[in-house]
């Protein structure tokens, strides 16, 4: 069994008990009303709803920026990035901590890249992994590194109210098309515990004679919410899913001081419940319903552990995804 926090530091939250367990009770009423909020959101915003008119793509490649996983030559971060271009466009998914890390400037520097050679930035929620850093979630205020430049004339898609400097910011409110031939489901709400209540969009796109590709950042609202907005926006098949499912069952990403910060922040539960292996297969289960062919998975907020079950578990060809590669839908 895997210890969320070291047994080093009980005495110290069993003497700190008088100011924790307080503060608990507090955040755990604000969590269940959050729940509430974000249940009667995504309803609504199911109900309005209505058929996209998706155009059909040639071809979409991505290529990993930043992710857990990588090649040789390219470095790991756990946070995401995902570059997207198609016969219609390009369109930049994500831009990892940006600049308070080296992955995601070092891993662009190698393929090339720089922020003039896309049409469109999309942010798939406000959390520092994928929006540029921890000073860029706290002032919600995207952020890129310098040294890639920046392009005043290009839009910066966000699920929440945010800015996004260098950049023409648009926060999205419902499913539209974006640059790239691409579209967003629009934001989808959970509530976490630690980080109240959230908002983040996914990616969907349509490829000729194949049908739907669908990328999330973290997965938040679970792939289940996920995949009923975008049954509502398209009737063409799910050909491919991809990005983070937030499955750190029994290890997180990025621990720090002998605490699992992943598996109690962000998993959509109090911290004295833990994900298990039930949620995974519940996802499992809704993957394999609508019978992608394949399926590419993000270790950045996922363990190994789940990793495996689902690639031993899904239908689809599953993949992990690796910065330094390119996939071609």
């Amino acid at each position: 069994m895997t210890y969320r926090i070291s047994p080093l530091w009980w005495p110290i939250l069993g003497l700190a008990s008088p100011l924790i367990v307080p503060m608990l009770v507090k955040k755990n009423r604000k969590y269940k009303a959050n729940c509430m909020i974000a249940e009667q959101l995504n309803r609504e915003r199911f109900s309005r709803a209505d058929l996209l008119n998706l155009p059909e793509l040639d071809f979409l490649e991505l290529t990993v920026l930043v992710e857990e996983k990588c090649i040789d030559g390219f470095i790991g971060d756990a946070g995401v990035s995902y570059l997207f271009r198609s016969n219609q466009g390009t369109l930049l998914y994500d831009v990892g901590f940006g600049a308070d890390r080296p992955a995601f400037t070092h891993n662009a520097s190698r393929f090339g890249y720089n922020f003039k050679k896309v049409d469109g930035l999309m942010i798939s929620h406000l959390h520092p992994d994928h929006m540029g850093g921890i000073k860029a979630s706290r002032t919600k205020s995207v952020s890129v590194p310098i040294k890639l430049g920046s392009n005043e004339n290009i839009p910066c898609f966000l699920p929440d109210k945010a800015t996004a400097n260098g950049y023409k910011a648009e926060h999205v409110k419902s499913p539209k098309l974006l640059p790239g031939g691409l579209a967003t489901t629009g934001p989808l709400a959970r509530s976490l515990f630690f980080m109240g209540l959230t908002e983040e969009q996914a990616i969907v796109g349509r490829i000729k004679n194949k049908g739907l590709v669908i990328f999330t950042g973290c997965g938040h609202p679970t792939i289940e919410v996920i995949l009923e907005m975008v049954s509502r926006l398209s009737d063409e098949p799910v050909y491919a899913i991809g990005g983070g499912l937030h499955f750190p069952i029994t290890k997180g990403r990025g621990n720090r001081l002998g605490i699992q910060f992943q598996m109690i922040i962000g998993t959509g539960y109090p911290p004295w419940r833990r994900l298990n292996t039930d949620d995974l297969d519940r996802t499992i289960q809704a993957v394999n319903g609508v019978a992608p062919q394949q399926v590419f998975l993000s270790a950045h907020d996922t363990c190994d552990w789940s990793l495996e079950r689902m690639q031993n578990k899904l239908t689809a060809e599953t993949r992990v995804l690796k910065a330094g590669e390119s996939y071609r839908f």
